[in-house]
C-alpha cells in the first residue's frame, strides 16, 4: 500500500485551557482530495493552520503531523517556511482580505514564486506568471497581469489566488472554504477548475468545508469533525449513502434537496 503524503496521528490543539482539537488523526494519499467538514467552529480551520505551523504562539500543538515521511512539527522555523508555499501551499476563502489591494496582481503571483526562486529573470518570471494566469483560465492575461484585485469579479480573485498557490508546484493543496463567497455558477467553475488542476498537476488537496453538497463533488474521501474530533470518515459514495454517525445524519438532513418537504423545518445539526 503506498505511503501517505500527508499524516496526522492524536493531533491536539489548545488555547489556553480551552481545547479546539482533540486527538485528530487523518491521512492522505498522493493525488487525492480528502474533503474536511464540519460547521464553524469545529476545529477545521486550525487543523489547517497547524498543517502549516501558522497557529499563533499562545497555541499548544501535540501529536504528529508527517508530509511525505518527514515531522513538520519538529522543523527549525526557516526550514518550515521554505515548505510554505512550495511543498504545501494554501487558497484561503476570502480573496479580498488574502490579496493586497494596492499592488498588481501578476507582481502578487510572482512575489509568491520569487519567495522560493529569487534568481528568476524579469522576462522568465513574467512569462510565467502569464502560463498560470492562463491555467486558472484567468480572461486575457496578457492585458491583464497589471490590473488591481478590484477591477476583477470574485470568481477570478479566487482564481488568481489558485494560481499563486500553485506556481511552485506543491504536493499538497489546502482550500479553505474557496467557494463560499461565491454564487452558484462560480462556485461550480472553480469546482472543476480545482479537479482539473489536481489531475493535469498530480497534487493532493485538503478541501475543508461546512457545505456536504460542495464536498460530495470534489473528494475521493470525508472526514466529518464535531467540536475538535473526527467522528466519521469514509469514501465520499459510502459517507453519503451509508452515514454511521448521527452528526453525519444531521448534517445530510439539514441540507435541501430537489426532494425535501418543503412543509417541514430541516433538521439542525
Amino acid at each position: 500500500m503506498e505511503s501517505p503524503l500527508l499524516n496526522i496521528e492524536d493531533l491536539s490543539i489548545s488555547f489556553g485551557t480551552r481545547e479546539v482539537v482533540h486527538r485528530l488523526s487523518l491521512t492522505i494519499a498522493p493525488g487525492e482530495t480528502l474533503g474536511l467538514v464540519g460547521e464553524s467552529g469545529s476545529g477545521k480551520s486550525a487543523t489547517s493552520l497547524a498543517i502549516l505551523r501558522l497557529l499563533p504562539a499562545s497555541a499548544r500543538i501535540t501529536g504528529k503531523i508527517e508530509l511525505n515521511g518527514h515531522s513538520l512539527l519538529t522543523l527549525p522555523e526557516e526550514s518550515m517556511r521554505k515548505h510554505r508555499g512550495s511543498s504545501i501551499s494554501m487558497i484561503f476563502q476570502e480573496p479580498m482580505t488574502a490579496l493586497n489591494p494596492v499592488m498588481k496582481v501578476g507582481a502578487q503571483i510572482a512575489e509568491a514564486y520569487t519567495a522560493h526562486h529569487p534568481g528568476e529573470t524579469r522576462i522568465s518570471l513574467r512569462n510565467k506568471v502569464l502560463q498560470f494566469m492562463r491555467d486558472v483560465a484567468l480572461p486575457d492575461p496578457e492585458r491583464r497581469i497589471d490590473d488591481y484585485p478590484h477591477q476583477f469579479s470574485g470568481g477570478q480573485r479566487q482564481r488568481i489566488l489558485i494560481a499563486m498557490a500553485l506556481i511552485n508546484r506543491p504536493r499538497l493543496l489546502i482550500a479553505d472554504e474557496p467557494t463560499t463567497a461565491l454564487d452558484v455558477t462560480v462556485q461550480a467553475q472553480i469546482l472543476h477548475l480545482l479537479k482539473d488542476i489536481r489531475r493535469t498537476h498530480n497534487l493532493s488537496m485538503l478541501f475543508i468545508s461546512h457545505d456536504l453538497a460542495v464536498v460530495s463533488q470534489i473528494a475521493d474521501r470525508v472526514a466529518v469533525m464535531q467540536h475538535g474530533k473526527i467522528v466519521e470518515q469514509n469514501t465520499t459514495q459510502a459517507l453519503f449513502t451509508n452515514p454511521q454517525h448521527p452528526y453525519t445524519r444531521s448534517l445530510l438532513a439539514s441540507a435541501p434537496t430537489m426532494h425535501t418537504d418543503p412543509t417541514r423545518p430541516l433538521a439542525c445539526p
